[in-house]
């Protein structure tokens, strides 16, 4: 588990310079959509579909069942979602511990039922399809 969130963090690790979502480029705003269609999968507790939904690099990572086994420890003891808030997002070509790529890292205050304040990271990566897809996420 430990490595699982290591693993997840190093794919999210962030440096300065996030840019406000309402100045979001074209590529930051289809990633946030999408971003937040992958979240609504954890939201109901579809954590198999949201790890089928992730991009290549993700599901290389990490095993469906060590997804799920993670999820089921962070995500369902902090009860059902009451609100998310974008509050930044960035786009980039290289990130600490992933290839070279187009990610865009997405920041979200968020509110659960058992936890008033918390801090979703979501990274989104252009995958070889041309869909954006998860790469990463990290939740505190």
């Amino acid at each position: 588990m430990r490595t699982l969130s290591i693993a997840l963090m190093t794919m999210v690790l962030l440096t300065a310079g996030f840019t406000a979502v309402r100045g979001a480029t074209g590529a930051e705003k289809m990633a946030v959509s999408a971003g937040m269609d992958w979240l609504s999968l954890m939201d109901s507790g579809r954590y198999a579909e949201s790890w089928r939904d992730a991009s290549v690099l993700f599901r290389g990572a990490v095993t469906e069942e060590q997804w799920r086994t993670s999820l089921d420890g962070v995500r369902k003891p902090l009860g059902k979602l009451v609100r998310r808030e974008m509050a930044m997002a960035q786009e980039s070509t290289a990130l600490p511990g992933a290839p070279d790529g187009r990610y865009v890292v997405m920041t979200m205050q968020s509110a659960f039922e058992h936890k008033q304040f918390a801090t979703e990271t979501v990274t989104f990566m252009l995958d070889h399809d041309g869909v954006w897809r998860a790469a990463g996420y990290y939740i505190r």
